[in-house]
């Protein structure tokens, strides 16, 4: 067998050259420019939300992001990528747990309105009030009057903070029911992951359905222009990660933004405003 020479480089500009000439010889290789194309790519992101940072917290910004969407479509791995580099005095992670007996009878937003961003700080929600929208009704977690109630005040709660200076960024990431399925195989048969398959997870499959029902009646509920819905393609995660980014650092116009040669327009085939993804559908 002739043995394999395995060239050496010494810049990086030389190895993704020769990746690129030759990814069509090797899988593999073609594999590897993916990643690091991925890579290359969400380092430059991630540099521009750097300077988005200190730009929201010069100016004294509140900047609350929302991550929402069904089980296993990348929430928790997208909010890794955009903290990862992030100053932790001006940045938090959200993530509530089911509410104690005292939070029970208070109003449904109490639990979160402690937690908004301060000035100069952003917010990131791993799930957040809208678990009220469609896993508490579908998990049979509220009554009928709970989640009537929660529909009807959402949007003037959001409007308020709106008012009050708080921007308000909603982000669902959506993935195929096969993709799910693969996901959540892919955590049960990693003892590393295991722990992220809950319950819910488990019912996942069962009630698509009446969860499609529920995320189809909280978009056209709660989409307004003070806080859309924004729809993210999640079905590959590197590309949804890449995509929510831009998407975020497309919305300010902070200090440094037009210096930097990165393209922050989004690709449309990943991230749709809810009105254009239900007007694209009905065609």
């Amino acid at each position: 067998m002739k043995k394999q020479v395995i060239p050496t480089f010494t810049t990086t500009e030389e190895l993704y050259n020769f990746l690129l000439e030759n990814q069509e010889e090797n899988p593999l290789y073609s594999k590897v420019l993916k990643k690091f194309e991925y890579e290359t790519e969400l380092l430059k992101l991630q540099s521009q939300l750097v300077n988005l940072q200190n730009w929201i917290s010069t100016e004294k910004k509140k900047v609350a992001i929302i991550f929402e969407g069904r089980d296993a479509s990348g929430k928790g791995g997208t909010i890794r990528r955009f903290r990862e580099h992030l100053n932790p005095r001006s940045m938090r992670v959200v993530a509530l747990n089911k509410p104690t007996v005292v939070e029970q009878d208070q109003w449904y937003f109490n639990r979160y309105i402690k937690e908004l961003p301060n000035a100069g700080e952003i917010v990131f929600f791993d799930r957040s009030w809208y678990n009220r929208a469609v896993v508490e009704p579908v998990m049979g977690f509220c009554t009928e009057k709970q989640y009537e109630q929660f529909m009807v005040q959402v949007s003037e709660f959001e409007h308020m903070l709106y008012e009050s200076g708080t921007q308000i960024i909603k982000l669902w990431f959506s993935v195929s029911k096969e993709e799910q399925q693969n996901r959540f195989e892919s955590r049960l048969n990693n003892p590393l992951k295991k722990w992220k398959y809950s319950p819910v997870d488990a019912k996942g499959q069962e009630l698509w359905d009446e969860f499609s029902l529920y995320i189809n009646q909280m978009f056209s509920r709660t989409h307004n222009s003070f806080s859309p819905w924004i729809i993210v393609d999640a079905n590959d995660k590197n590309l949804a990660r890449l995509e929510s980014i831009r998407y975020v650092l497309s919305l300010f116009n902070y200090e440094g933004k037009f210096e930097s040669d990165i393209d922050l327009m989004v690709d449309p085939n990943i991230i749709q405003r809810y009105y254009r993804m239900v007007k694209k559908n009905n065609h």
